[in-house]
């Protein structure tokens, strides 16, 4: 059996600068593939990401995600074009609306036609990575300028994307996709609408990668373990906004909500009752190193290029070698 490849990421409610440095130190190690960070109210992502770069050599390094709200196109792209230099080529720019919230309250920036605002930054940083000028959207009565460096067009750019047509803008514009809280399930559906974008680009054959983000949570005890998935699923379904709560009742799972809504309330408890635990087995790999191994394979075999093994926030190193280093069998090519 051939290796499954397979990235790491943290929850970004981890802060700690050095401890994140040594989760990339550490999935490199182990020969994993990838290293995504995302960025919210915390570091700037893109110098840990340098960081990354200096104290790695095999491990692709990946922005997951950088919300498109925050940074203007021609800053994304000179970030984008200075971390591949750094890195030899291992970068990639990973892309996404985020949230009303953090695009207000953080940045001050009305949160308007999500859509739009993605496709049209996506289009900016590609001209400017392959050494064009910049088509100018909004000041159309400037004169555009371009880079002041080596086109560096080959900078993989991924896209978050939850909506059909948001999945679909991923297909068409952008080298691969990055579900978040996304169901197994419903993978297949997603690669259909990726090949829909693909064919509006002219292109349906054209190779889209697809990266799920998956809570991950490996414990001897499995009790312990399917306590820390259900804490994953019920902070994002209590504490993050509607967003991802409608996502879900799209693809069907409105009771589950509601009965992780009531377990939460009205104070937050990080308890998924047994009603809502499809939730946990469509979302998230948990339990001892054999069986989390299991579910994760689940996600391969649905059509995943890269799960990304996400990790809670402040394990100590121990526990961070102990989680990822229960997947280590995966990585190694088997006969």
């Amino acid at each position: 059996m051939n290796a499954r490849p397979l990235g790491v990421s943290v929850m970004p409610l981890d802060n700690r600068r050095e401890a994140l440095l040594g989760v990339g130190a550490i999935a490199e190690q182990l020969g994993y593939g990838a290293y995504f960070l995302p960025e919210t109210w915390a570091h700037d992502v893109t110098v840990l990401m340098t960081e990354m770069a200096i104290r790695t050599d095999r491990l692709a390094l990946g922005t997951g995600i950088l919300g498109v709200w925050g940074r203007s196109a021609g800053t994304l792209a000179m970030a984008a074009a200075s971390l591949s230099e750094v890195s030899a080529g291992r970068f990639v720019l990973g892309l996404g609306a985020s949230t009303a919230q953090l695009t207000e309250g953080l940045h001050d920036v009305p949160f308007i036609a999500p859509l739009a605002k993605m496709r049209r930054t996506v289009t900016q940083v590609r001209a400017l990575l392959g050494g064009e000028r910049v088509p100018l959207a909004v000041a159309t009565g400037a004169r555009p300028l371009k880079l002041n460096l080596a086109p560096t067009g080959a900078v993989p750019i991924f896209l978050a994307a939850l909506t059909d047509e948001s999945v679909r803008l991923a297909g068409e514009v952008a080298d691969g996709w990055l579900p978040f809280l996304y169901p197994r399930r419903s993978l297949a559906q997603g690669l259909e609408l990726l090949r829909e974008g693909a064919a509006r680009s002219g292109g349906p054959g054209r190779r889209v990668w697809v990266y799920p983000t998956v809570p991950t949570v490996v414990a001897d005890d499995p009790a312990e373990a399917r306590a820390g998935a259900a804490w994953f699923v019920a902070f994002y379904l209590t504490t993050m906004g509607p967003l991802y709560r409608r996502s879900l009742a799209r693809q069907g799972f409105g009771r589950e909500i509601d009965a992780v809504l009531g377990a939460n309330s009205p104070k937050f408890t990080g308890e998924v009752p047994p009603a809502a635990d499809s939730l946990l087995e469509e979302l998230t790999a948990f339990g001892a190193p054999a069986e989390a191994r299991e579910r994760l394979a689940q996600w391969h075999a649905a059509g995943a290029d890269m799960p990304l093994v996400f990790l809670r926030p402040n394990l100590t190193p121990e526990q961070v070698k102990r989680t990822l280093g229960a997947f280590a069998p995966m990585l190694e090519s088997r006969a």
